[in-house]
C-alpha cells in the first residue's frame, strides 16, 4: 500500500465541514455505489470519518480528519493504483475544494 496525504483549505466551522462531508458521502454512495459497490463511511469522532471501497477489485481505505483550517485526507493506495496518485490527488482537491469552498449556511 502507498500512502496519499491531501490538505484542503478551509475557513468554516468543524461543524459546516462535518454537515458538507456527510451530505457529499450520501451523494457518493447514490452515483457511484451501482458502479463500484458498498462504500463504507463512518465518523470516529466529530474530527475523523474512516472510509473504504473496493475499486475494481481493489480495496481503498482511508481517513478524513476535520482539523480547524484545513482537512486532512489520508488514503492507502493498492500499488497497483499508486500510478494514478496524481489524479486522485487531483480529483479529492478539486472535489473537496469546492464542497468547502464558500460560506456557512
Amino acid at each position: 500500500m502507498a500512502p496519499l496525504e491531501v490538505r484542503i483549505p478551509h475557513t468554516l466551522s468543524r461543524e459546516e465541514v462535518h454537515q458538507r462531508i456527510d451530505a457529499a458521502v450520501v451523494r457518493a454512495k447514490s452515483e457511484y455505489e451501482p458502479q463500484v459497490g458498498p462504500i463504507q463511511a463512518e465518523w470516529n469522532d466529530q474530527e475523523q470519518m474512516i472510509v473504504g471501497l473496493n475499486v475494481m477489485g481493489m480495496p481503498i481505505s482511508g481517513q478524513i480528519d476535520v482539523l480547524d483550517a484545513e482537512v486532512l485526507v489520508k488514503i492507502e493506495l493498492p500499488s497497483m493504483a499508486s500510478m494514478f496518485s496524481g489524479r486522485i490527488r487531483q480529483g479529492i482537491e478539486e472535489l473537496l475544494g469546492g464542497l468547502l469552498a464558500g460560506p456557512s449556511a
